[in-house]
């Protein structure tokens, strides 16, 4: 994406940051993002003082004050607990509300662009560890791969109804599936490198080699 591309993005649309962008809550759904925010918190503090492996679900549910069988609930998996956050509503409404004649790909790259500056922002620190986890644990990336598709299948139906395909469109499925690999690639070669590279652009690149093709 050219700078000129960059610039004229930004102008038709001002800066959005996703946590202004949430749905309005009631009380129940209040507390239910307060329990997982309070659940993720004791799991990236355990997980620091002891490491993955050595953390169990009993222990992550007598630090946040819950029960095993309420993180259960929210968390199905304990990857989960790493791997989830609360900004794929906001993502989404974001993504609805982009340009109606930006393409999909530009219109992907700004809500991924906007999350990645939001994390590094406001949650560097559980950023850089989820990241190093996805890294040295196996089963955590294993389930990212698992979790993705359920982003993807979100994704696919706003950028349908966006582009007027069906929801089961090889080619806007395919489409979808590479961007969410991009981020992933990306992801984990940022955590190999020990974060010393900017992740903003390590996506900004990788989706111009999925506009431009690999250049030989």
């Amino acid at each position: 994406m050219s700078d000129n591309d960059r610039m004229a993005a930004t102008t038709r649309t001002p800066d959005l940051r996703l946590e202004d962008r949430q749905p309005p809550m009631g009380l129940r759904e209040r507390k239910k993002l307060k329990t997982r925010i309070a659940i993720r918190r004791a799991t990236y503090r355990l997980i620091a003082e002891q490491g993955y492996e050595a953390t169990t679900v009993e222990q992550i549910a007598e630090a946040a004050e819950v029960s095993p069988s309420t993180v259960f609930r929210y968390f199905p998996a304990k990857e989960d607990i790493v791997l989830t956050d609360e900004y794929d509503p906001a993502m989404l409404q974001v993504l609805r509300s982009r340009p109606a004649d930006e393409p999909p790909l530009e219109s992907l790259r700004f809500i991924m662009t906007c999350a990645l500056r939001m994390f590094l922002e406001n949650e560097h620190d559980e950023l850089i560890q989820r990241t190093r986890l996805m890294v040295e644990v196996p089963a955590i990336r294993a389930r990212m791969t698992e979790t993705m598709t359920d982003t993807a299948q979100m994704l696919v139906h706003a950028l349908a109804e966006r582009t007027g395909r069906a929801p089961d469109d090889v080619a806007l499925r395919v489409f979808t599936a590479a961007v969410l690999g991009a981020l992933r690639e990306v992801t984990v070669y940022w955590g190999e490198r020990g974060f010393q590279d900017d992740l903003i652009e390590l996506v900004d690149g990788a989706l111009d080699t999925l506009k431009g093709g690999l250049e030989l």
